[in-house]
């Protein structure tokens, strides 16, 4: 499988990276395309072998797949810019534009060829380290075999799921978006402790380690997360203290307020 990837920012960098790492794609099918020519050197620099190029044409030459990792304001002009040279009938389109729907592909394709298979995925920054949640949606009538290998390459790159557009907003919300969210409760974590005394770098191994055990646990198990909290919480104790202060500054009305800004309505 040739991979082209439009756009070498971190999307489309973390994509390179991954499939390159992981063994799954050799450098040398795979093409990533960029305005900057630095963007380029710096790819080039992280995965030897790569194909770099400029023009947005040489990601759509050969490839088996196109990934459009490029800003959602530049979607229609990159798109309106490639097509020419698309063969919707062997070619497949990805998407990692958040707000570009599948309905507005088929308005900026509309002139083109009507059998073809656009992929919207949403994953995040940890597909560079195997480790990404990825979702995809298709249209209906979608040919399986065009989107199997779409699903391999995500896979590759942590785990993918296939689910209906409708509930992409929700899902990029909590994985997409929600990855900063981890990261921010992670610096807000590690600095509390080094109010309390620690050094920085320990706090944040500590706490990272701390993290990885509550999601093997939850993982293990399949216990509900407050099951797990009740074994700790007990009473009177410093835990539940915790819990309580936490939540009176609104910690999970906070949480959820932020999933739900997170999603266009």
């Amino acid at each position: 499988m040739k991979i082209g990837i439009i756009g070498g920012g971190n999307m489309g960098s973390a994509i390179a990276v991954g499939l390159v790492s992981t063994g799954f794609i050799p450098a040398s099918d795979i093409t990533v395309t960029s305005p900057r020519q630095a963007t380029l050197y710096r790819i080039a620099d992280a995965c030897p072998g790569i194909t770099t190029d400029t023009d947005n044409a040489a990601a759509v030459k050969e490839a088996d797949v196109i990934i459009l990792a490029v800003k959602p304001w530049l979607v229609q002009s990159v798109v309106e810019e490639i097509a020419p040279r698309i063969d919707f009938r062997q070619q497949t389109l990805v998407s990692l534009a958040a707000t570009v729907s599948l309905a507005d592909f088929d308005n900026i394709l509309r002139n083109y060829s009507s059998r073809r298979t656009i992929v919207r995925a949403i994953p995040n920054t940890a597909m560079a380290v195997g480790r990404s949640m990825t979702f995809i949606c298709h249209a209906d009538d979608a040919d399986p075999a065009r989107i199997s290998p779409v699903t391999d390459i995500f896979d590759r790159l942590g785990t993918a799921a296939v689910i209906p557009e409708q509930q992409l907003g929700a899902a990029m919300a909590l994985c997409s978006c929600g990855i900063a969210y981890v990261m921010r409760f992670i610096r807000a974590a590690s600095e509390g402790a080094v109010e309390q005394g620690l050094y920085p770098d320990k706090a944040k191994e500590w706490f990272l380690q701390t993290m990885r055990g509550a999601v093997e646990l939850l993982e293990s198990t399949g216990a509900n997360p407050e099951s797990e909290i009740d074994k700790v919480t007990t009473p009177g104790g410093l835990t539940i203290r915790g819990l309580n202060a936490m939540e009176e500054s609104g910690f999970s009305g906070a949480v959820i307020k932020g999933l739900r800004a997170s999603v266009k309505h």
